[in-house]
């Protein structure tokens, strides 16, 4: 599980950020608890001035520091509880002067030892979203806001359940593959079907839970996905090829891959082979995968090469949308 370098950084310097802003609000408190209280800041002069005169007095003169030691302590403790009563009489908490974290766990680093601490984790879900939002609306496209009123309780033709039965079973399915991302018993999903039955709609709801539970996450369609690998191996300027080339390792390389409208691509020989390779390296390297379609899957089998439609009707688990166009409908209502 990683999320991309840009992404990362992006979170990171929020997260600088926050700790900057903080600090200048501490300072500012400082300056202001120290106008209006001097006797404050002559005692935390005093506090960090004396221990080192006392100690290096007692080590000079070859005298025990011990008892000098419980002498500064004693004293600094009287100096902390005047602060105390200061600052609580005059309006302020015991630990306005105190620097405190946003993230206890952390320190506001980002980090607990080499894992990535939640705070950090959190930033970079709402950056990916952000990247995310870019091609696909996520605006209020959640499991919390999908409707099953678009989709009909009635017997549909050559369909054993109804539309509405169907997307019931699809979006629990979803749902669940989504929330338990990576521990969930399918891998891979195909959602099949014709335009304006929600495919779209529950490809941002998984992309968005499977992004705030701290995964990487790339959404694209298939024309941008394979014009890259186009790209990446015909451009003549070297700057087109290198980003072309960045983008592919992203397809390759993150958690979740949410690959939109297959088959609305022009399929060239070289296409069905960068298809080949998108879907067979993500399966050998473990990486899971989201496809949407127009297509059936008889559809598949008939444009896509034997290597291809197996490995999807195989490692994929097929999801048949049915019903009304939901678009035509909305139109209707208005």
């Amino acid at each position: 599980m990683g999320y991309e370098a840009s992404v990362l950084y992006r979170a990171t310097k929020r997260l600088e950020e926050g700790r900057r802003r903080r600090k200048e609000a501490l300072a500012r408190r400082r300056r202001e608890i120290y106008a209006q209280l001097p006797r404050v800041r002559e005692i935390d002069k005093e506090l960090k001035g004396t221990v080192y005169q006392i100690i290096a007095s007692s080590l000079r003169d070859g005298r025990d520091p011990g008892p000098s030691i419980q002498v500064i302590k004693d004293h600094n403790l009287s100096l902390q509880a005047e602060r105390t009563r200061l600052l609580l009489q005059n309006g302020w908490g015991a630990d306005a002067l105190d620097e405190q974290p946003a993230c206890p766990k952390c320190n506001d680093t980002g980090w607990v030892g080499a894992r990535m601490c939640d705070c950090l984790k959190k930033l970079c879900g709402e950056e990916q979203i952000k990247e995310l939002s870019k091609l696909l609306d996520l605006g209020e496209q959640s499991f919390e806001t999908f409707s099953m009123d678009y989709y009909s309780p009635l017997p549909w033709p050559g369909e054993v359940m109804s539309p509405r039965e169907n997307m019931e079973f699809i979006f629990d399915l979803c749902s669940n593959y989504a929330r338990k991302f990576g521990r969930f018993k399918l891998r891979n999903l195909f959602l099949s079907g014709a335009p304006g039955l929600g495919k779209t709609f529950l490809s941002a709801c998984i992309a968005r839970t499977v992004s705030e539970n701290g995964f990487s996450v790339v959404y694209d369609t298939a024309v941008n996905v394979f014009a890259r690998f186009e790209e990446q191996k015909f451009a003549r300027d070297k700057l087109d090829a290198d980003e072309a080339k960045d983008e592919t390792k992203r397809y390759l390389g993150c958690d979740l891959l949410i690959l939109d409208d297959l088959g609305s691509e022009l399929t060239t020989p070289f296409v069905q082979s960068a298809l080949y390779t998108l879907v067979n390296s993500r399966l050998m390297a473990g990486k899971q995968t989201v496809i949407s379609s127009n297509l059936t899957m008889t559809q598949v089998r008939q444009r896509y090469t034997p290597q291809i439609s197996s490995r999807l009707e195989g490692e994929y688990r097929v999801l048949p949308f049915y019903g009304e166009d939901i678009r035509l409908q909305k139109k209707r209502d208005l």
